[in-house]
């Protein structure tokens, strides 16, 4: 059986009960992804033109979590497969020599141990990547690299065939684009923004601040950024260092 006809059948299991939403594609293509390959989790994001790192899907919410921890942190090995264009091959001891910070925050919060970050070919959206995940860093040397590259190539052609054959204003982009992952990140956004406002001084530093106090309280940025918007939290809050924990 080839690659193709193995990821085409993960996918049909994964839509055995009926058609999705455009936006949900990525979380099936993740699944399907991590089926075919074998490993524990799979995870799909994409850097646009504007340089914003967008969650797409994951298989699983470990998953979800790992990328937001990554985010959080700002480094990590998605980010490294994204900016070299290379694969980034990374067990637990390279992710601690590494990427020490995110290290930690992933042993602590997720099961995993190892991550293997391939890029996308570049297309509608930008520069996309697919991170998979083990809670075993022995069994990453067992990865089928060609097949990996393989099913990148199909998920790259699923989301650009998706996009062809929908309608959507050239300022919205797919429907892919806008999951639930995807939304949440945009409040970071949006959070960075208005606290950049209030504290006069750039979007860049708001989001330092954001991530400062989201790893200092032991949470991720979005965490910090809902509170921001809900008002349960004040740009003020963030200048000063005074957040210690999730917000009541």
């Amino acid at each position: 059986m080839t690659i193709a006809t193995r990821f085409a059948a993960a996918l049909e299991l994964e839509t055995v009960g009926g058609p999705v939403g455009g936006e949900l594609l990525p979380v099936l293509l993740a699944r399907a992804a991590a089926a075919t390959l074998g490993v524990d989790a799979a995870g799909l994001s994409v850097v646009d033109a504007a340089g914003r790192r967008i969650p797409l899907g994951s298989s699983s919410a470990d998953a979800a979590r790992a990328e937001r921890l990554q985010f959080t942190v700002g480094a990590g090995p998605c980010w490294e497969a994204q900016q070299s264009r290379q694969p980034v091959f990374a067990v637990h001891a390279d992710l601690r020599r590494r990427w020490p910070t995110f290290a930690d925050l992933l042993t602590a919060e997720t099961p995993f141990r190892a991550v293997v970050a391939f890029p996308l070919r570049e297309d509608l959206a930008g520069a996309g990547a697919l991170d998979l995940y083990f809670t075993d860093g022995s069994t990453v040397p067992a990865l089928d690299v060609f097949a990996a590259v393989a099913v990148g190539e199909l998920v790259t052609a699923a989301l650009t065939e998706a996009a062809v054959w929908s309608d959507w204003p050239a300022e919205h982009g797919p429907e892919w684009l806008h999951g639930p992952e995807a939304r949440r990140r945009a409040t970071v956004l949006r959070a960075a923004g208005r606290a950049a406002m209030a504290l006069e001084t750039d979007p860049a530093t708001a989001l330092t601040l954001l991530r400062g106090a989201a790893y200092a309280g032991g949470r991720t940025v979005e965490d910090v950024a809902e509170d921001l918007e809900a008002g349960r939290l004040s740009a003020r809050d963030l200048a000063g260092g005074t957040i210690e924990g999730p917000a009541a």
